[in-house]
């Protein structure tokens, strides 16, 4: 079974199929779902020290964070096929 691989970042891939869900870093359930991620050893960072832009939830359990918008990770998601190599800087600036 070839499983797709979506580029989450900064030379960061997760399988396309094992994604349940991308939001944002910012509401307080969200920042719950991180810390409780972080205490049961459930969490990645995947943001290579830049600023949490996008949280995945896997269905694993496990909680991914990226440091590139969840608009940009979904457009990916969505055309496999697009280049992986995104100008990821532009997409990180864009929205500080």
């Amino acid at each position: 079974m070839e499983s797709k691989l979506i580029n989450i970042g900064y030379g960061n891939f997760i399988a396309r199929g094992r994604m349940i869900a991308i939001v944002g870093p910012d509401s307080m359930p969200v920042k719950r779902i991180i810390q409780d991620a972080r205490d049961e050893r459930r969490l990645i960072d995947a943001t290579c020290g830049r600023r949490t832009r996008a949280v995945i939830i896997a269905d694993s359990d496990h909680v991914i964070l990226s440091a590139i918008q969840p608009e940009t990770i979904t457009r990916r998601f969505e055309s496999p096929e697009e280049s992986s190599q995104d100008e990821e800087e532009g997409e990180t600036n864009s929205h500080e």
